[in-house]
């Protein structure tokens, strides 16, 4: 479930927590659901149950929110443009660009991009293409089928909740109504709203224990959670599991895998934020030349370890002026090639160029005072 508090204290629910019989609106305790009632349950119990009772009645406004707020953040961006799904124009209900995409290129109706995730799974689904095409089908929740760049910020949320009110009512232990929950949770996670996906994000991975998820799918739901964790300001928590993680990683999957460079990024980051710069340096020392030889310069990843690696080295107060070219140097070539694979506009490019630029300020400072 992910209305995780009781309606009418907010307490946490368990997942097992008493609810209404009609709209199955859940409670932490029988005193509540009374008293719920008594305040005004009454008038809308109905209408909830109508709308497909409170799980699915919550997800389709929260879509519905999620998606004006989509249409309003990037109205300047797509005035006068057409949907590359339907070919229609933006009039009604507005149009939405949150990828990599760059001229006239991957706009589209929130209501189209919905569709198209749904009914290519659902073709998967049906003609038995296998685990493979549909896991690739998956991914349309997530990322650009023309740039092949996954959506960020308010339109990766108005997806998250999409995913959530399209599979919300599948048969609870069903692993599509799983997979929604981790999309959701990342959805609000890369649109700011910690608190809220650190809620679904400790509900996914309590569904995952509950039915039994691979240890692969265990550890992708705890590294969501250490990533809501570190962005609420919880680091030591977020370092802790990372750590776990990464070792499970390595026995796992082994040193040349995708899933371990990115646990190593994970844990090195973590390491990075509590200033801890010289493990920090050494696991991406360790981590980046392989990382380069198997994903390439190019891989999105490659481009996020880079830009850690050279803020372990620059925010070190022990950093030589050898450290501080070096920081330049590795973040100059990852902002390049960034602005190139992501564009200038995407937040990744744009907190690289910023960064950048402070590094060859601080640079040129040093540099003037030990000449």
């Amino acid at each position: 479930m992910i209305i995780t508090n009781c309606a009418a204290c907010a307490a946490p629910l368990a997942h097992n927590a008493p609810r209404c019989v009609r709209c199955l609106t859940r409670y932490c305790s029988s005193t509540c659901q009374h008293d719920h009632w008594g305040r005004g349950h009454e008038q809308i119990c109905e209408e909830i149950h109508r709308g497909g009772d409170a799980e699915q009645y919550h997800a389709d406004r929260k879509y519905e929110e999620a998606s004006a707020v989509a249409v309003e953040a990037c109205a300047a961006d797509t005035a006068g443009q057409t949907c590359y799904i339907c070919y229609g124009e933006g009039d009604e209900e507005g149009l939405v660009r949150g990828c990599s995409c760059r001229g006239t290129s991957g706009f589209a109706h929130m209501s189209c991009l919905t569709e198209q995730a749904k009914i290519l799974r659902e073709q998967a689904e049906e003609n038995n293409l296998g685990v493979k095409a549909e896991n690739e089908r998956l991914a349309r929740w997530h990322t650009c089928s023309l740039c092949e760049q996954r959506y960020h910020g308010v339109v990766k949320c108005a997806l998250g909740w999409a995913c959530w009110k399209t599979y919300v009512g599948r048969p609870e232990g069903e692993k599509m109504r799983g997979m929604a929950m981790t999309e959701l949770g990342n959805g609000l996670h890369l649109a700011g709203h910690y608190e809220e996906a650190l809620s679904v994000k400790e509900a996914d991975l309590s569904w995952m224990r509950r039915f039994g998820g691979s240890k692969n799918n265990i550890l992708v739901a705890q590294t969501n959670l250490s990533n809501t964790y570190s962005a609420l300001g919880r680091i030591k928590d977020a370092m802790r599991l990372r750590r776990v993680i990464y070792s499970r990683r390595l026995r796992l999957h082994g040193e040349e895998h995708g899933k371990t460079f990115g646990a190593a990024s994970n844990y090195a980051t973590s390491l990075l934020y509590l200033k801890r710069f010289e493990k920090s340096k050494a696991v991406f020392r360790k981590t980046m030349p392989v990382a380069r030889r198997v994903l390439g310069d190019s891989h999105e990843l490659m481009l996020r370890m880079k830009k850690l690696y050279a803020q372990a080295l620059y925010r070190d107060p022990g950093a030589t002026l050898d450290d501080l070219r070096e920081a330049v140097t590795t973040l100059a070539e990852a902002a390049q090639i960034a602005r190139r694979v992501l564009g200038g506009a995407h937040p990744e490019t744009a907190k690289m160029e910023d960064d950048l630029q402070n590094m060859r300020a601080t640079l040129a400072t040093r540099e003037a005072e030990e000449s």
